[in-house]
């Protein structure tokens, strides 16, 4: 397990700047609106040969009265407990302001080796300027710019040396599971129900998740990334900037997993969006897994999940070979089962058929319901196989590849889900000539 830094402040200071320079990415939502950054964010980063994860955390505000300020408080509280080092970010403009002075004692407290880090230093007036900060009772101070990076070595050299010793483990790639949806249907909730402690904030205001975030999940014998994604909402809703990059960071935690656990609310169904975000991981060619969220406040009699069921599978058409599961993210029914169900589909995603396997099961079929002729032609199909791609793909020759239609690919595909275990998985099928 790499060691933990935590980069701790009040609102504006310029920590999700620090933090992006750190990770090198443009990963944290950097605007002058203040409480921007709400949840800890998480990045890996390296030093003088030594690794270590960064959290950036919301600004804090001891005793704000804020919806949002009360839980930005309590995750800064969180990271703090997490970190081996704590880099304490101020900022050399405002000066020193009572919140600093209350952090600053809050730190203390924790007995966590601390780092003040006075920001916006960049000329030898503001260096000058920088010496006011030893006030605050620390017996160093390490003037730096997270803008243009003047200062931030020396301060990185002098965490490294108290980090705590790191053990080699060769880690395998672990799957990736990126938790999708729309705003508000639950997915912080499924998260915090799953790994089982409040690592994200979750309120009933919309569009509260802003960034995309990895969690490392060990539990039940699954292990693999979760990621968290902002709610996803139509380019029509997204107004500020701050939507638009939620959405973009949706879209790239999309991108980037092997299986999209989708979740839908219940009690608003299966509408436009929700179909949007399907097809978006569908041609990313990602598993995906249907979680129909807040079951538990639906009203229901003997027919009612059958006919949810139907509705998804309607709009979804032609690929209906998915796993859909009704959950409660509250009462945490059948959540586990979604797990499960991931942790198969990603199984179903990777796995190999032998191509002697392959043709003694479809050649037969094949040759029992050929492609229809075209303009008096016959079309012969000899030989298939699975390419060897990390996506499940499989090509048929053929004498006259260019006259299959759609209709026979959709046949094929129906056949070999017919026989081998590809739910929630899109598949690929090309006719090539031989």
């Amino acid at each position: 397990m790499s060691a933990i830094v935590a980069i701790v402040g009040r609102p504006n200071v310029g920590k999700s700047t620090f933090f992006n320079r750190l990770v090198q990415r443009r990963e944290a939502i950097v605007d002058s609106i203040s409480g921007v950054t709400r949840d800890r964010h998480y990045g890996k980063t390296d030093w003088n040969g030594r690794d270590f994860s960064v959290i950036d955390t919301g600004g804090y505000v001891a005793g704000g009265d804020d919806i949002f300020q009360k839980e930005i408080d309590k995750q800064v509280n969180l990271a703090i407990e997490e970190a081996d080092a704590i880099i304490f970010l101020t900022d050399v403009e405002s000066g020193i302001m009572g919140t600093d002075e209350e952090i600053a004692q809050l730190l203390r407290r924790s007995k966590k080796p601390t780092f003040l880090a006075v920001n916006k230093v960049d000329n030898t007036k503001r260096a000058i300027d920088a010496n006011e900060f030893y006030a605050l009772g620390f017996e160093e101070i390490f003037p730096i710019s997270s803008v243009n990076g003047s200062g931030t070595g020396e301060l990185l050299d002098a965490v490294v040396k108290v980090l705590p010793e790191e053990e080699k483990v060769e880690e395998e790639p672990l799957p990736r599971f990126a938790v999708v949806g729309r705003p508000n249907a639950g997915k912080s909730s499924f998260i915090n129900a799953l790994i089982g402690e409040d690592r994200y904030i979750v309120t009933d205001i919309a569009g509260t998740t802003r960034d995309a975030i990895d969690t490392r999940y060990n539990r039940f014998g699954f292990e693999f990334n979760l990621v968290d994604t902002a709610g996803i909402r139509r380019k029509a809703k997204v107004k500020e900037d701050l939507e638009f990059y939620s959405v973009m960071r949706s879209v790239r935690a999309i991108e980037h997993s092997d299986v999209c656990l989708l979740l839908v609310d219940a009690t608003r169904g299966f509408e436009g969006q929700d179909a949007n975000i399907f097809w978006l991981a569908q041609r990313n060619k990602k598993g995906v897994v249907i979680l129909v969220n807040k079951w538990d406040l639906v009203e229901k009699d003997t027919h009612t999940t059958k006919h949810f069921e139907e509705g998804i599978r309607k709009i979804i058409a032609p690929f209906t070979d998915v796993p859909i599961i009704f959950i409660s993210a509250l009462t945490k029914q059948r959540i586990y089962k979604a797990i499960e169900k991931a942790v198969e589909v990603y199984n179903n995603r990777s796995q190999r058929i032998k191509t002697s396997v392959l043709n003694e099961y479809m050649l037969p079929i094949i040759e029992a319901t050929p492609p229809p002729a075209t303009k008096g032609k016959y079309i012969k199909i000899k030989y298939c196989m699975q390419l060897p791609t990390d996506l499940p793909q499989f090509v048929f020759f053929a004498n006259l590849p260019q006259y299959i239609k759609d209709p026979y690919r959709r046949f094929v595909e129906n056949k070999l889900r017919e026989k081998f275990n590809f739910e929630g998985v899109p598949l690929d099928i090309f006719f090539r000539e031989k």
